[in-house]
């Protein structure tokens, strides 16, 4: 526990900040997997709209801290190649 004052006010500052950063990776994550659903389904519409709302998000996220901008720079990669039909790379084999 701290002693001083200003210690004090830096823990509780530090909680109310982790509780925000896990809303917007939470949110983020729900909204990858709503376009992923999305495009499982093959609607068109719903997919355009998840993918702007994700991009949208995870921007804000990257501007306020909350993801760093690589990462979200690697998500919205993520989701254009799912918007473009293609398969996850994570488990297709790499060609050299």
């Amino acid at each position: 526990m701290p002693n001083i004052r200003q210690q004090e006010k830096r823990v509780r500052q530090a909680s109310r900040q982790r509780i925000e950063n896990l809303r917007w990776r939470s949110t983020a994550k729900t909204l990858m997997r709503r376009l992923r659903d999305a495009a499982e389904k093959g609607d068109a519409t719903t997919v355009t709209s998840s993918y702007r709302e994700l991009v949208s998000w995870l921007d804000k996220a990257a501007s306020r801290g909350a993801l760093h901008k690589n990462t979200a720079a690697r998500r919205k990669s993520q989701a254009a190649r799912i918007v473009a039909g293609e398969r996850d790379t994570a488990a297709a084999p790499k060609s050299k």
